[in-house]
């Protein structure tokens, strides 16, 4: 559900006392993003370049125990 965008002026305090400034500048220093769908993101491009190399390393590693028996 999408939220509704507020009209007018709006206050956060954590962009007041700096806190979303820090918290971006610390994601971008460890290369981790600090937010869960960020976090999924990067896990799910890792993973998804990583797929066909383990399916080639399974397949090589059935083949093997398959031609042992």
């Amino acid at each position: 559900m999408a939220r509704r965008r507020k009209y007018g002026l709006s206050f956060s305090w954590k962009r007041a006392l700096g806190i979303s400034a820090a918290k971006a500048r610390l994601s971008r220093r460890t290369g981790i993003p600090l937010t869960r769908s960020g976090r999924q993101r990067k896990l799910g491009r890792m993973l998804g370049c990583c797929v066909f190399f383990v399916l080639l390393v399974g397949g090589l590693t059935a083949m093997a125990v398959w031609l042992m028996v």
